[in-house]
């Protein structure tokens, strides 16, 4: 377990890392080259690049971000970041959102009606 002061640093460099992502990701028109390059390179900070994302079942992507120290918030994050690179591109992650809202509302204990919410979309599209 991670003490409290490199906890901290863990969960800035996180955020920090998503925050870039959803920048890139959240844009109105299709991805230019450099901004899909950009997004590989964020990627990269969590071990993942698009292919390896792709390629990750559903579980290994859950267990890789708990073994980053992704807290509930941050994964709701990223699932919200794989929704909106589904829209944008040729991907289909919906699945891989849909099993981290899954996860969050199994594990955390605490009933979201907000990730509830996000499970109902994401089973929507289907």
């Amino acid at each position: 377990m991670l003490n409290k002061g490199l906890r901290d640093e863990e969960k800035i460099r996180i955020d920090n890392v998503l925050k870039t992502l959803r920048t890139l990701i959240f844009v109105p028109y299709p991805l230019s080259h450099l901004q899909k390059s950009d997004i590989e390179n964020q990627l990269k900070e969590f071990g993942l690049n698009v292919e390896t994302l792709v390629n990750y079942s559903n579980e290994d992507l859950i267990t890789l971000l708990n073994r980053l120290h992704f807290d509930w918030e941050q994964l709701e994050q990223f699932g919200d970041i794989l929704i909106e690179f589904s829209k944008e591109e040729n991907y289909n992650f919906e699945d891989k959102a849909l099993a981290i809202y899954q996860y969050i509302q199994q594990e955390s204990k605490v009933f979201s009606f907000g990730i509830n919410g996000k499970i109902a979309s994401a089973k929507a599209k289907k």
